[in-house]
């Protein structure tokens, strides 16, 4: 729209209009000498045969919309949460999110406001950090297709500082989609816990080609650093963990990040769950991991189902199910390789005894007779951990199933597999 009050004053515009009133001037005229179109013109034309006196092309400014006093407050006490999280040096947060404000704004005050004028408060009231360069980070996706790659993590944090108690988060993630496969927050990160997390990986979504972890020792036998508990004759990577036993029986690949910066596609994610899941906590004052754990499949669903992300452009779920869909996808139908019988049989904890002169073998100070054995036969033992506190032990000689029995887990605590 032409600004006429910047060009013309009120009694040159006046006279043009009045003139063409009278029928001495045409419109097309004065359109091209005013520079409007013919629906701007009209409108000059009403408004001054409605009150040519007071007639007038000042632009008058009008004040922008204020939001409530309510909604007003409303925003600032958020402001005060965020900032006695950001002060507290126990929690892993360090820096305020406004989209989260934004969110709690539409969902818990049921007061819409728009991301712009969340950061224009922020700044009006010094709720407001500059942010930290730091290197451009190549976000590409250098996978082509799903299950090429799953990028596997823990991190242990102070998601709920009421709790007092650090908890580990466990997490997959599929690198073309970006969709996070699996999430659990746990009180202590084991080899049992990553197992687990590769059964409902595996079982619900199929073998993926490749898992991409670092170098923990759950993960990777590590010369040096892991000698104290093993044969320290062994180099890296001589001896095989748990968890990595279990990928091959599988048949997938585990391939090992050299640095933290090459971990940055995982690492991110869990910054948006790590920034969500701790202000959540602190608002509702959470200890109980169990909420916690209710708290972390909302903000996993909105990331997998809501959430475009930046890099992909796309909703990981809807990135996911395409691949699915046109066969873009390296994921393989689940299936139990022979000579094994169970998915107990896979997804375990493994160790090796030698039947005694009696025909048992010594699990934990508990002597164990084995159905179908022999004195001095070398035997391996699947340990797989069942609901209701019960371990189930599969015994194995030369790929033949020989027993199973059952314990309490708490009778196996503290053997080291």
């Amino acid at each position: 729209m032409s600004q006429l009050h910047k060009k013309f004053t009120d009694t040159q515009v006046k006279e043009l209009l009045a003139r063409y009133c009278k029928g001495e001037i045409p419109r097309r005229y004065i359109q091209e000498v005013m520079g409007i179109k013919k629906r701007r013109f009209f409108v000059l034309i009403g408004q001054y045969r409605e009150n040519p006196d007071n007639f007038s092309i000042q632009y008058q400014r009008q004040q922008p919309p204020r939001i409530a006093e309510q909604t007003e407050k409303a925003i600032l006490r958020e402001f005060a949460i965020e900032k006695k999280i950001i002060e507290d040096k126990d929690n892993p947060v360090r820096r305020y999110n406004y989209s989260f404000i934004k969110d709690v704004m539409a969902e818990k005050h049921k007061q819409p406001v728009s991301l712009s004028t969340i950061i224009d408060r922020a700044k009006k009231h010094g709720f407001y950090l500059k942010r930290t360069k730091h290197a451009t980070h190549d976000g590409e996706v250098l996978t082509h297709y799903a299950g090429e790659l799953i990028q596997h993590d823990a991190s242990l944090h102070l998601w709920a500082p009421a709790a007092g108690e650090k908890w580990s988060l466990i997490t997959s993630l599929d690198d073309y989609s970006r969709f996070i496969l699996y999430a659990e927050l746990l009180r202590r990160e084991s080899s049992w816990a990553h197992i687990f997390a590769l059964q409902s990986v595996f079982l619900k979504y199929g073998f993926p080609f490749s898992y991409y972890v670092d170098s923990h020792s759950i993960f990777r036998f590590v010369q040096g650093r892991d000698s104290i508990w093993r044969d320290h004759h062994k180099l890296t990577d001589e001896v095989d963990p748990q968890w990595k036993q279990v990928l091959q029986d599988c048949g997938v690949k585990v391939i090992y990040a050299l640095s933290p910066k090459a971990k940055g596609k995982i690492e991110r994610p869990y910054q948006w769950l790590q920034d969500r899941l701790v202000r959540t906590c602190v608002r509702d004052n959470t200890s109980d991991i169990r909420r916690a754990r209710t708290f972390l499949r909302q903000e996993v669903s909105r990331y997998n189902f809501r959430q475009v992300h930046s890099t992909t452009l796309d909703v990981p779920y809807f990135r996911l199910q395409k691949a699915l869909r046109e066969k873009c996808s390296l994921f393989r139908q689940f299936q139990i390789k022979p000579p094994l019988q169970s998915v107990k049989d896979m997804f375990c904890l493994r160790t090796e005894r030698t039947i005694d002169a009696y025909r048992r073998v010594s699990i934990n100070t508990k002597q164990l007779p084995v159905n179908k054995a022999n004195p001095d036969d070398k035997l391996t033992i699947r340990f797989h951990l069942m609901t209701g506190g019960v371990t189930e032990l599969r015994f194995w000689r030369n790929n033949q199933l020989l027993d199973v029995q059952r314990l309490k887990t708490t009778d196996l605590a503290g053997m080291q597999f």
